[in-house]
């Protein structure tokens, strides 16, 4: 409906309109009037359209008196059919979308809606969900809901909105697989915590709520002790057959492994993980590969999602950047690459970007602010100390300024608006030194040393410092790991991985640290480890289905089609995949 005009024609209506010249029509709104052009009206308004040109409506007249709405918002409106802009703060967005949607101004529901987005966090996405369902927003509706489920946890903390959901409102976002929980205590203390806002009103729904939790999935002490023994638990009959259901899943995963389910069972099947670890391309029985699998953290399984079409590669660098993983460099056993390509995962299509200015085998990758950085690497004949970087708008590479050290075979990361590049191999020796770049500064500083030379390493921002983990140091792979603190320049052991291994992929999902495949001195590997920071614990996860080292690794957030990345949920309560709206209207409108 919206009609485009010139900015010149906009400048020059607008004109007559404050000069009061050819006006033909005079809204009015509880006694305030605004002279107007029907005709500029009706270019970004249906029901303006609609209300000139009606049966009812008599050419001659003149007033039109509005109700349902302000003089202010209504000068909001015709000023932005003349000039196409309006001015939306967090004081003024929900009227004016509400007064947007009654007088059918498409532009303005548009730009409202994209301001809320952009505002969008724990304390008002309950709010702006039910803004979005009242005005009949759907992708709002949609990008409210999703951002609740994705920081479910972060939600429950901290907004007074969530203490006021209704009990079928709560009861629909606890069962879908979508619910961004990594462990389902989070769940149940929710619910305990919705319940004890009002518990006599609330605590007869726990039989309700607690079915939609994913029991069978808990911590067995856990299980017993805090959900079992709950005085809202263990007068209320449902929750008695809950229990004895949930005991008796368990007791089949114990014996036979979560592996052997299809994940049909309400009370064990997994959630849907927030974030998906991608593992591409490597070195495996003698060849590089062009393997890619991911990794599904809830279900604990990798998932075989190799495209036929890509050739294989090894030591290169993978970086997920504004919606698109980029594999930067490599090696495919013949030829050093400058190539770069991105995968987009929603459409699971690949395109050729802009190539380096360097040939980059052994490459360190990382991304920081808007550019995606490309750091020394091998060329075929010498271990390069260049660096450049990526900007995705102009698509072009940028040398920046040289690294001190020549480094092949080192690792990166970005923690506190400074990239960091440590170990490597300089053409002669395995390195110590690391060091540092300062964006706004345009310099690389060197930075205390490592306590071990580190080629084939691991780097990872991971709880605000900079994990150095395995790698080769000229003559054995390592087990052990390191953490740099940037405010007192100083490194710290931590826990050794369980296996030794170098040239591995390296990640953060759900606030562990997991290492990936890797060569451990003898053959390439397979093997999945993490380490829990918190708990200081570290464990082993599934293998992958392939042996590899010099792969690559990268985790995507917040996947809309996630369920094609992740290991398959049968369903026989098919209820959560079809319910998508679930915060239901109300008058009140708190953002």
């Amino acid at each position: 409906m919206e009609r485009k005009m010139s900015a010149m024609a906009c400048g020059v209506f607008n004109e007559l309109r404050l000069e009061g010249k050819l006006c033909d029509v005079t809204i009015s709104v509880d006694g305030v009037e605004f002279n107007a052009h029907k005709n500029i009206l009706c270019s970004c308004s249906h029901y303006f359209r609609a209300l000139f040109a009606s049966n009812w409506s008599n050419v001659e007249r003149r007033v039109y008196k509005i109700e349902g709405t302000s003089p202010e918002m209504m000068r909001l409106i015709i000023e932005y059919a003349y000039i196409r802009t309006v001015p939306i703060t967090v004081d003024n967005v929900q009227s004016l979308l509400v007064a947007a949607d009654q007088f059918n101004v498409m532009g303005i529901v548009r730009l409202c809606c994209e301001f809320l987005k952009s505002q969008m966090c724990p304390e008002n996405c309950i709010g702006i969900y039910r803004l979005a369902d009242y005005c009949y927003c759907s992708d709002l509706r949609e990008a409210a809901l999703m951002f609740l489920l994705y920081h479910f946890e972060d939600v429950t903390k901290l907004s007074t909105e969530f203490l006021d959901l209704s009990v079928d409102e709560f009861r629909h976002i606890l069962e879908k697989d979508e619910l961004n929980v990594k462990r389902e205590q989070a769940a149940f203390e929710a619910i305990l915590k919705w319940i004890d806002h009002s518990p006599w009103n609330r605590r007869q729904h726990i039989g309700v709520l607690l079915g939609k939790v994913r029991l069978a999935l808990m911590h067995v002490d856990y299980f017993m002790i805090n959900v079992r023994m709950h005085d809202y638990v263990r007068d209320n009959e449902d929750c008695k057959r809950l229990i004895r259901n949930s005991l008796a899943e368990m007791y089949v995963i114990n014996m036979y492994g979560p592996s052997s389910s299809d994940f049909s069972h309400p009370l064990s099947r997994p959630r849907l993980p927030g974030a998906i670890l991608f593992a591409i391309g490597g070195w495996s029985i003698g060849t590089p590969t062009n393997a890619i699998e991911t990794y599904d953290s809830r279900a604990n399984q990798w998932v075989n999602v190799t495209c036929d079409q890509e050739g294989p590669l090894a030591y290169h660098g993978t970086a997920y950047f504004k919606g698109f993983i980029y594999v930067v460099g490599g090696f495919d056993s013949s030829d050093y690459f400058s190539s770069v390509k991105r995968f987009d995962p929603l459409k699971k299509t690949w395109q050729q970007v802009a190539p380096m200015h360097s040939r980059r085998c052994y490459v360190s990758v990382a991304v920081l602010n808007n550019f995606l950085y490309a750091m020394g690497g091998f060329d075929g004949h010498t271990r390069l100390n260049t660096a450049e970087r990526y900007q995705p708008e102009t698509n072009q590479w940028t040398l920046i300024a040289p690294m001190h050290e020549q480094r092949s075979d080192a690792s990166a990361t970005t923690l506190h608006g400074k990239v960091y590049i440590c170990g490597g191999f300089n053409g002669t020796e395995c390195l110590i030194t690391a060091e540092a770049y300062d964006a706004t500064t345009h310099q690389w500083t060197l930075i205390a040393p490592m306590s071990s030379r580190r080629s084939g390493v691991g780097v990872i921002a991971y709880r605000n410092q900079v994990y150095a983990v395995g790698g080769f140091d000229g003559v054995n792979r390592l087990r052990s790991a390191e953490a740099y603190n940037p405010l007192a320049n100083t490194w710290r052991s931590v826990p050794s991985m369980l296996s030794p291994r170098s040239n591995f992929g390296i990640e953060v999902v759900d606030d562990v640290l997991v290492v990936v495949g890797g060569f451990n001195g003898f053959s390439t590997i397979c093997h999945v480890e993490c380490y829990d920071e918190k708990r200081n614990t570290r464990y082993d996860l599934q293998d992958m289905s392939i042996n590899r080292s010099a792969l690559s690794c990268c985790v995507v957030p917040a996947l809309a089609n996630v369920r094609e990345y992740v290991a398959r949920r049968d369903y026989y309560m098919d209820n959560s995949s079809k319910e998508v709206g679930v915060i239901s209207s109300t008058s009140s409108l708190p953002v």
